[in-house]
């Protein structure tokens, strides 16, 4: 008999998702953190109207008590890794141990990745290399690294971190992101999936890790599950046709009233993290949230 999953849920702010005014997404951090919400989770995409990801958690760390905080994900490759470890490592000291990053090499657009100032083949190696830093340099003690990409000597980061270990969630779905979460990464955090996606995923992810001399927790699998009740955008089935053939978009995206539901099918697969989050405008936040606790809360165990 494997060991029970613990259900959890956050929310999501999508990289389309916009909150409008700085009244308007405390608004929303402070009622998630009433609910009872799990996490709060913040994309980031440079040409989205989406706010910058650390930026935002710091204002909402500020606010709670309670609530982790999560990048879902956070774009590694275009980042000096020395740098964003010491953020990271202030983020989760400032909110007393409840920072959750996840990184990923970023969306496939080609003037996002020039704003990055990384080219696309190099993104994979960048990802992997900076990983390896940033975890080196949250020990606190001083790192000498020569690699690909950064070369530096007796670097010390502090503060470290208040968790013993920051566990980096990985995003992606492709086989050679699965592969990497197996090989380097502390849990799976995937968008716009399907249930089977889910569990050929953690397959494939398990294999990779047993071949690395590495084991997964088993409660560090999620999935991002955007909903929207409106009709979805030609935009947004597109994407979805190109990543998913043959798939049904509301497969991928469902509706409010069926959220739930698609988050039991999740669990079923083996996940256990969720983070669900509107598509485009959100109108009245009280009340979505309201209802959101209502429906799902209840399955967190």
């Amino acid at each position: 008999m494997g060991e029970r999953l613990k259900v959890r849920i956050g929310l999501g702010l999508g990289t389309m998702t916009q909150l409008g005014t700085a009244g308007r997404f405390s608004a929303f951090v402070d009622r998630s953190e009433s609910l009872g919400f799990d996490s709060l989770w913040l994309s980031e995409r440079i040409g989205a109207p989406a706010p910058d990801p650390m930026v935002a958690l710091a204002v909402a760390a500020g606010r709670t008590q309670r609530m982790k905080l999560g990048t879902s994900v956070l774009v590694l490759p275009g980042r000096n890794p020395v740098i964003l470890a010491k953020e990271m490592a202030t983020l989760d000291v400032l909110s007393n141990g409840r920072f959750l990053p996840g990184v990923g090499l970023g969306a496939v657009d080609s003037a996002e990745q020039r704003a990055f100032g990384v080219q696309r083949a190099e993104r994979g190696r960048r990802h992997d290399e900076a990983l390896e830093i940033m975890r080196r340099c949250w020990t606190g003690e001083p790192v000498s690294f020569h690699g690909e990409f950064w070369s530096f000597d007796d670097v010390q980061v502090l503060p470290r971190p208040i968790q013993p270990r920051l566990d980096v969630w990985l995003g992606g779905a492709a086989p050679s992101e699965l592969r990497r979460v197996g090989r380097v990464g502390d849990g799976w955090l995937p968008s716009f999936c399907t249930p089977a996606d889910v569990v050929d995923g953690i397959a494939l992810i398990e294999a990779t890790a047993r071949d690395h001399g590495r084991s997964m927790d088993p409660q560090h699998y999620g999935a991002l599950i955007a909903w929207s009740d409106e009709e979805l955008p030609p935009r947004m089935i597109e994407t979805i046709e190109r990543r998913r053939p043959g798939t049904d978009p509301r497969q991928v995206v469902p509706t409010r009233a069926g959220l739930a539901g698609r988050v039991r099918d999740f669990i079923d697969a083996g996940a256990s993290k969720f983070i669900v989050l509107p598509l485009g405008q959100v109108s009245d936040t009280d009340r979505m949230l309201g209802e959101l606790a209502d429906d799902l809360l209840p399955l967190s165990t």
